[in-house]
C-alpha cells in the first residue's frame, strides 16, 4: 500500500453526531471505575440501552462490520495476550455485545495490539471505520502520570484472503492517533453519566478483496465499545423515467463517478441519461432523460398507457358504408387533436385503410356489402399517439335489402353534396387561419403526421419550433400547443411576485387521477386589452412546445374563466441570480459546473429546434430544491418595454445591453451565437455568485467598451477553463463561438475530471487588471481609494486600505497577491 496518510484521516465527527452519546451507569456499579485493576474494568458498564438506541447507518452506507451486531465470537485476536481483553456482556434482550479495555497504566513500556478477522470490502475501494469508545482521564488516576496515555492508535492491512493477519507489526499501516473528546473521572462515575466518544476516519483506494485493522494501546485507560466499519453508495433511484442502479462511491474524496441510467417501460431516449455519484453517496448532475413512448404518460416514475376509446357505437349502415360514433377515452393525456381510425375486411388484416377525424364520429365508405369489417379507433394529442381500442366488427347490409331504400337516393345524394361542401369549407376555413409559412408545410402528409408528434413538426431526428406569430389566431396557437386546465383543479396559495402582465403565485394542481403537485401560477391582470391577451398567452404558446429537464415546464393554461391564468412547474429556490446572491460562497465549484451544465444542455435543446431565447440571464434561470436548473422566460420575441435592464436601440425596441452581442445590439441580429455570448455572461454571473456585469458602468459605456474590446475580467477564484470558456464565447466574430453542444461536451468532461478545474486564474494580476478595466473605458482612473472599493462592491475595506497605507490609485495598483 501506499505509505503516506490516507486521504481524510483527520478527526472528524460522524454525520448527525456531537461528539457522543450519553452511557449512564447504575449507583451499586459505580465503584467498579474507582481505581485502575487488573479484573475486568468495563464488566459494571451498562451498555444495553445506549447502544441498542443508536441512529441506524444512513441509507447511503453499507456496513461491512459491526459489532454491535455480532452474534458469535468476533474472532478478534489480542497481543500479548494479557493485554486488551473481552468482556462479554448482554442487552436487555440477552443479546451479546462485545467490549475490548485495557488499562494497564502503572506499567511501562506498554505495546498491546488488538487485531479483527478479515473484512472483504466488497469491491468498494474507499472504507469508512467508526470507532465508539471511552476513555479515563490521566489525572484522575493516582500514581500512573509517568506511564498513563490518553490516545491510542488504529492501523490497517490489504489482503486477498484470510491468512495475512499473523504479520509483522510494521507491515501494518498506520491510519490515524485517535484521542478522546471527552474522558470521565470518578466524579463522573459518581454522577453516573459519562460521554461515549465517536470518532470516523476514512481509508482508500483500496486495491485488495480485503483487510484487516488493528488497534494499539500504548498505556491508556480505554475501552473499544464499537467499531463498524462501512462503505458509501448512492442508492438505487428512478430519475426523469430512467432507473440508476446501486453505485458504489470513488476512491478519492472529490471523485464524481458518471453512471448510465436505465429508461424505464415503455420509455425511450435518444440521449441516454447520466448522473454522477458523489464520494458522499448523493446523486448528483443529471444529464437527460427518459421520455413515454407515444401513447403512453408519465405516472409515479413510470409509463402506463393512457386509456383507449372504449364506448364504440354504430350509426346507420348501408351496403356501402358504415357510420360509427364513440366517446372521448377517460385519460386521454392531453387535448385530443384528431383520432385514427383503422379498419379492415374481416380476415384480411393484411389491407387495412386508415382514415382520420376530429369528431368522434366516421363514416366509411367504399365497403363492399354483406361483409364484415373490424374497426379500431385511437386518439392522438400533443403526446402522440394512444394505443387502438378493441377490436369492433360491423357487418354491412346485402344487396337486396338496399332495394327498398331507392327512395332514399336523391336525399342520400343531396346529403352527400352538403356533406363533401361542408368539407371544404372547414377545410378552406382551417388553412387560411394560418398564414402561408405554416400552410405550406400542411401540403405533405408526411409532414403534416411529424407535426403533430409531441406537438411540432418532427422531422427525422429534428424537432422545429413553430412561432405562435404565424397563426392568424393566437388562440389557436394556444390550445394546440398548450393543454387547457380547469380552474377548479388550481389553488392559489400566496403571492410571490408580479409579472409584467400581473400577480405570480404558488399553489397546487389537483388533475383528476393524478397526484397534486406544487406549481406556480402568473395571472393576467383585470382590465386587459385583446393584445394583452395575446401576448400574456404567446408565451404558453412557446413553452408548450418544449419539452427538456432544463426547460421550465408548461402544466397548461385557463383561458376558458378568468383570471386568465399560465401554469407552469414551480421551483423552489426561484430565480438563479437572487438564489447566488443569498448563498455567496456557499457551493462548490462542481456544483457550479453542474448549473452551468444544466443551462447549456437547456439551451441546446432550445438552438436545436431553431428557438432564439434573446433574453438569457441568470434573473430569467429558475433553480430547484436539487440545484437543477431551467430556463425560463420565452418573452423577448415581444418588445421589453418594462425591463429595467434594457437600452433604447435604433428601432424603437428594448434588449439587455449587459447580456446582449454585439451584432445583435447594433444590427439586432438574433441568433443562437447571440445566445451562447449571453450564455458566456451567465457564466460569469454564476461563478461570481450574482455579481451585476459590468457593475455601474451604464449601458453606453457597455457598448463602447465591448466595442473596443474591453470583456469582464475573471471573477474571483475561477477556474482557467471555465474563464477561457467564457472568452470563448465573447468573440467578437459570432461564427468564431462555439456552439451550445460543444459547451455542454466541454462542460461534461471538466465535471468527470474535476482536478481541470483546480488551475485558477493568476490572482496576483487580478487587482491591478481591476484598477485598469473596472470602470467605463476611456474614464481615466477613480477619484480615491474609496471610490474604486465601492464600485467593485468592497466599499467594507476602504479603512483596512487606509491602515495599510493604500491611501492612493497608485499604491493600489502595486498590490500583489502576497
Amino acid at each position: 500500500m501506499r505509505g503516506s496518510r490516507p486521504r481524510g484521516a483527520g478527526r472528524r465527527r460522524p454525520p448527525g453526531g456531537c461528539g457522543g452519546d450519553t452511557l449512564r451507569t447504575p449507583a451499586s456499579l459505580a465503584g467498579c471505575y474507582s481505581a485502575p485493576r487488573r479484573a475486568p474494568l468495563w464488566t459494571c458498564l451498562l451498555l444495553c440501552a445506549a447502544l441498542r438506541t443508536l441512529l441506524a447507518s444512513p441509507s447511503n452506507e453499507v456496513n461491512l462490520l459491526d459489532s454491535r451486531t455480532v452474534m458469535g465470537d468476533l474472532g478478534w485476536i489480542a497481543f500479548p495476550k494479557n493485554g486488551w481483553e473481552e468482556i462479554g456482556e448482554v442487552d436487555e434482550n440477552y443479546a451479546p455485545i462485545h467490549t475490548y479495555q485495557v488499562c494497564k497504566v502503572m506499567e511501562q513500556n506498554q505495546n498491546n495490539w488488538l487485531l479483527t478477522s478479515w473484512i472483504s470490502n466488497e469491491g468498494a475501494s474507499r472504507i469508512f471505520i467508526e470507532l465508539k469508545f471511552t476513555l479515563r482521564d490521566c489525572n484522575s488516576l493516582p500514581g500512573g502520570l509517568g506511564t498513563c496515555k490518553e490516545t491510542f492508535n488504529m492501523y490497517y492491512f490489504e489482503s486477498d484472503d484470510e491468512n495475512g493477519r499473523n504479520i509483522k507489526e510494521n507491515q501494518y499501516i498506520k491510519i490515524d492517533t485517535i484521542a478522546a473528546d471527552e474522558s470521565f473521572t470518578e466524579l463522573d462515575l459518581g454522577d453516573r453519566v459519562m460521554k461515549l466518544n465517536t470518532e470516523v476516519r476514512d481509508v482508500g483506494p483500496l486495491s485488495k478483496k480485503g483487510f484487516y485493522l488493528a488497534f494499539q494501546d500504548v498505556g491508556a485507560c480505554i475501552a473499544l465499545v464499537s467499531v463498524r466499519v462501512y462503505y458509501k453508495k448512492c442508492p438505487s433511484v428512478i430519475r426523469h423515467l430512467a432507473v440508476f442502479p446501486d453505485t458504489i462511491t470513488g476512491a478519492d474524496s472529490s471523485q464524481l463517478l458518471e453512471v448510465s441510467g436505465s429508461c424505464v417501460n415503455h420509455s425511450v431516449t435518444d440521449e441516454p441519461p447520466k448522473m454522477h455519484c458523489s464520494a458522499e453517496g448523493e446523486w448528483l448532475v443529471p444529464i437527460g432523460k427518459c421520455m413515454c413512448k407515444e401513447g403512453y404518460e408519465e405516472k409515479n416514475g413510470t409509463c402506463q398507457a393512457p386509456s383507449p376509446v372504449t364506448n364504440v357505437k354504430k350509426g346507420k349502415i348501408a351496403k356501402n358504408s358504415i357510420s360509427l360514433s364513440w366517446q372521448e377515452p377517460d385519460r386521454p393525456n392531453g387535448i385530443i387533436l384528431e383520432y385514427e381510425i383503422k379498419y379492415f375486411e374481416k380476415d384480411q388484416e393484411t389491407s387495412y385503410t386508415i382514415i382520420k377525424s376530429k369528431e368522434t364520429t366516421i363514416t366509411a365508405e367504399g365497403l363492399k356489402p354483406a361483409s364484415v369489417y373490424v374497426f379500431q379507433i385511437r386518439a392522438r394529442t400533443a403526446a402522440g399517439y394512444g394505443v387502438f381500442s378493441r377490436r369492433f366488427e360491423f357487418e354491412t347490409i346485402p344487396v337486396f335489402a338496399a332495394s327498398s331504400d331507392q327512395s332514399q337516393i336523391p336525399i342520400i345524394a343531396v346529403s352527400v353534396t352538403v356533406g363533401v361542401i361542408l368539407l371544404a369549407v372547414v377545410i378552406g376555413f382551417l388553412l387560411s387561419g394560418r398564414r402561408c409559412g405554416y400552410s405550406k408545410a400542411k401540403q405533405d402528409p408526411e409532414e403534416e403526421k411529424m407535426h403533430f408528434h409531441n406537438g411540432h413538426i418532427k422531422l427525422p431526428g429534428v424537432r422545429t419550433y413553430i412561432d405562435p406569430h404565424t397563426y392568424e389566431d393566437p388562440n389557436q396557437a394556444v390550445h394546440e400547443f398548450a393543454k387547457e386546465i380547469e380552474a377548479s383543479c388550481i389553488t392559489i396559495e400566496r403571492v410571490i411576485g408580479a409579472g409584467e402582465f400581473g400577480e405570480v403565485c404558488s399553489g397546487r394542481l389537483k388533475l383528476p387521477g393524478k397526484r397534486e403537485l406544487p406549481v406556480a401560477i402568473k395571472t393576467l391582470k383585470v382590465g386587459y386589452t385583446e393584445k394583452q391577451r395575446r401576448d400574456f398567452l404567446g408565451e404558453a404558446s412557446i413553452m408548450g412546445q418544449f419539452d427538456h429537464p432544463n426547460i421550465i415546464h408548461l402544466e397548461g393554461v385557463v383561458t376558458k374563466s378568468k383570471p386568465v391564468m399560465i401554469v407552469t412547474e414551480y421551483m423552489e429556490n426561484g430565480s438563479l441570480d437572487t438564489f447566488l446572491k443569498k448563498n455567496d460562497g456557499q457551493f462548490t465549484v462542481i456544483q457550479l459546473v453542474g448549473m452551468l451544465r444544466g443551462i447549456a444542455a437547456g439551451m441546446k435543446y432550445l438552438s436545436d429546434m431553431g428557438y432564439v431565447h434573446r433574453d438569457l440571464a441568470a434573473r430569467n434561470i429558475l433553480i430547484n430544491s436539487n440545484l437543477v436548473c431551467k430556463v425560463s422566460d420565452f418573452g423577448l420575441s415581444r418588445v421589453l418595454e418594462d425591463d429595467p435592464e434594457a437600452a433604447y436601440t435604433t428601432r424603437g425596441g428594448k434588449i439587455p445591453i449587459r447580456w446582449t452581442a454585439p451584432e445583435a445590439i447594433a444590427f439586432r441580429k438574433f441568433t443562437s451565437a447571440s445566445d451562447v455570448w449571453s450564455y458566456g455572461i451567465v457564466m460569469w454571473e454564476v461563478v461570481s455568485y450574482g455579481e451585476r456585469p459590468y457593475w455601474e458602468m451604464t449601458n453606453q459605456d457597455v457598448i463602447k467598451a465591448v466595442e473596443e474590446g474591453y470583456r469582464l475580467p475573471s471573477p474571483m477564484d475561477c477556474p482557467v477553463a471555465l474563464y477561457q470558456l467564457m472568452l470563448d464565447c465573447w468573440q467578437k466574430d459570432r461564427n468564431s463561438r462555439p456552439k451550445f453542444d460543444e459547451i455542454v461536451n466541454m462542460l461534461d468532461k471538466l465535471i468527470r475530471n474535476p482536478s481541470s478545474l483546480k488551475t485558477l486564474v493568476n490572482a496576483s494580476s487580478r487587482v491591478s487588471n481591476l484598477l485598469a478595466e473596472h470602470g467605463p473605458l476611456g474614464s481615466g482612473a477613480y477619484r480615491s481609494v474609496g471610490e474604486w472599493l465601492e464600485a467593485i462592491k468592497m466599499g467594507r475595506y476602504t479603512e483596512i486600505f487606509m491602515e495599510n497605507g493604500y491611501s492612493s490609485m497608485d499604491a493600489v495598483a502595486q498590490v500583489t497577491l502576497e
